[in-house]
């Protein structure tokens, strides 16, 4: 299998797209707290990865599904973890 230009710009976008989650999840889970996330942008950034997802799948399109479903996983973990945490202010 060999990659073309669109194959390795679409690979770094999900790995952005994925990566850039990561460090308000664990920032979470070790303060117990979710100050100054916003609960509003979590939401519609959850709804938006549901969407390309749904999207991917009808389109027949693999890269799509599963960067997009672990985006919507990790989002969705943030918009958890904050509706969790959102009362620990201290």
């Amino acid at each position: 299998m060999s990659l073309t230009g669109p194959d390795l710009v679409g690979i770094a976008a999900a790995l952005c797209s994925i990566g850039s989650f990561a460090p308000q999840a664990v920032k979470i889970m070790r303060e117990r707290r979710a100050a100054g996330v916003s609960l509003r942008m979590y939401a519609v950034t959850v709804t938006g990865f549901a969407l390309w997802t749904i999207y991917g799948f009808l389109l027949k399109s693999w890269p799509l599904i599963v960067s997009n479903l672990a985006s919507l996983g990790l989002s969705g973990l943030v918009l958890g973890l904050t509706l969790r945490f959102r009362g620990n202010q201290g």
